[in-house]
């Protein structure tokens, strides 16, 4: 387990991994349940950041260390599920006596490629959320996920025929649907905690408007809010979504038509000024864009109001 290059260890397959964590070889090329009570070592400093070549689906218990992601760091706690896609880069820091507990579902893209799945898989959002928007089990759902999770290793170690792939694949997509639920789920019950986070929201973009920031710097992208909040652009979204119906694009347009109102009824600037004002190069963008949301162009609102 010795590594002297500082940049994050690319594990290239399964078989690594197993070789790497001193577990038997897999027993599919492209696919692997790992019952993490089976792990006896843990990464030392030299694979502290790695990048898998999979997809990693895990639901950890007893989990006392921290995993980072991107730029934040996430402690771990009962029933907590991460998902990376291929190519992420995470950071681990581990205690030394730590017992490991739960399952880890690993899929190469090959394995699921001629499914269904391989073509949906990008449209489960919370693979790219980061590990503090982490999939927080009640009781109920961690006990549902084990028994799949359960099932799938069980059919993972029977003997291959060629029903295994679609079997496990179908135990998969089952998973990753009750996941979608679940994270659903905790959109509701974190509501508090979100509508914070919509507040914070509301005051970045009122500074970005209000300020000189539109100017320097155009109009704020969903990537800048999501890192001014600490969060992922896709979490972002997601939160946006089910608390007021709109994703974060949409709630970015909803504040710039908001300014463009307050700027056409208060001041005597042209629509040109006015765009420019905005973060806009052309004219013809923004009034396209206030109509589209209005059902009127700039100067018939401005008009209504004389």
């Amino acid at each position: 387990m010795k590594k002297t290059n500082s940049s994050p260890y690319v594990f290239e397959s399964i078989s690594d991994l197993h070789r790497v964590l001193e577990l038997p070889k897999p027993e599919h090329p492209l696919v692997s349940v790992i019952n993490m009570e089976d792990i006896r070592c843990h990464f030392d400093d030299n694979y502290k950041s790695v990048v898998y070549n999979f997809y990693s689906i895990c639901i950890k218990k007893n989990f006392k260390g921290t995993m980072k992601y991107g730029q934040s760091y996430y402690d771990f706690d009962e029933g907590t599920m991460t998902f990376f896609s291929p190519g992420q880069v995470i950071s681990t820091v581990v205690d030394e006596d730590l017992a490991l507990n739960g399952y880890w579902l690993i899929l190469h893209p090959d394995f699921i490629r001629n499914y269904t799945l391989g073509k949906n898989i990008k449209n489960f959002g919370y693979f790219s959320y980061a590990t503090n928007e982490a999939l927080h089990l009640s009781e109920k759902e961690e006990a549902m996920i084990t028994r799949i999770m359960k099932d799938i290793e069980k059919e993972y170690r029977s003997v291959i025929d060629s029903f295994s792939q679609d079997v496990i694949v179908s135990h998969t997509e089952l998973l990753l649907n009750y996941c979608n639920r679940f994270y659903n789920r905790q959109f509701i019950t974190r509501k508090t905690i979100n509508s914070d986070l919509l507040i914070q929201l509301e005051e970045i973009l009122t500074d970005y408007f209000n300020g000189d920031k539109v100017q320097q710097f155009g109009l704020p992208t969903v990537q800048y809010l999501a890192e001014q909040l600490n969060i992922s652009s896709n979490y972002l979204s997601d939160m946006l979504r089910n608390l007021t119906g709109q994703n974060a694009q949409q709630h970015i347009h909803g504040k710039l038509i908001e300014k463009a109102k307050e700027i056409l009824t208060t001041t005597s600037l042209s629509v040109g000024e006015i765009a420019f004002s905005l973060g806009f190069e052309h004219p013809q963008s923004f009034s396209k864009l206030f109509k589209s949301k209005t059902n009127v162009s700039p100067l018939a609102f401005r008009s209504s109001f004389n």
